[in-house]
């Protein structure tokens, strides 16, 4: 839970994407030092979410989340999906970190962050309001 937290700090959201997910994780010798959390979309069986991708943070900026959202994107290529949909925060590292990886901006949900988290979530000194939904389709591989 506690690598899971360091992408989303509300563990009642974290609890209510789990059940029926995908979890992925990679590996520095017997230690997980980075997770993933996958979901299909209830509405659509061609689709998947991707709700979680967390780094300790020791091992941050070392290319791991890198590596474990490409071996993500392509397992979910081998199981036929078509599409992958996130949510983020509408600044930060992980904003560009999406994009680097062929994610395109599709949506803005006004006030998520506010109506939906019990408590506020700060980056580098400002408020996370709005949420920012990604997309990426799968059957082309994304420019680099």
């Amino acid at each position: 839970m506690a690598l899971l937290l360091e992408a989303d700090p509300d563990e009642a959201q974290v609890h209510q994407y789990l059940e029926g997910a995908w979890g992925f994780a990679a590996q520095k010798g017997n230690q997980i030092v980075a997770a993933c959390v996958v979901k299909l979309s209830p509405n659509c069986q061609s689709q998947a979410e991707l709700h979680n991708i967390g780094v300790l943070p020791e091992y941050q900026q070392q290319g791991i989340g890198s590596g474990l959202l490409r071996f993500v994107i392509e397992r979910l290529r081998q199981k036929s999906l078509q599409r992958i949909e996130l949510g983020t925060g509408s600044f930060g590292h992980q904003l560009g970190f999406y994009q680097r990886h062929g994610f395109r901006v599709e949506a803005i949900w006004r006030d998520h962050f506010l109506n939906n988290y019990s408590e506020p979530i700060y980056e580098n000194g400002i408020q996370h309001k709005d949420m920012l939904r990604l997309g990426l389709t799968l059957s082309v591989v994304p420019e680099r």
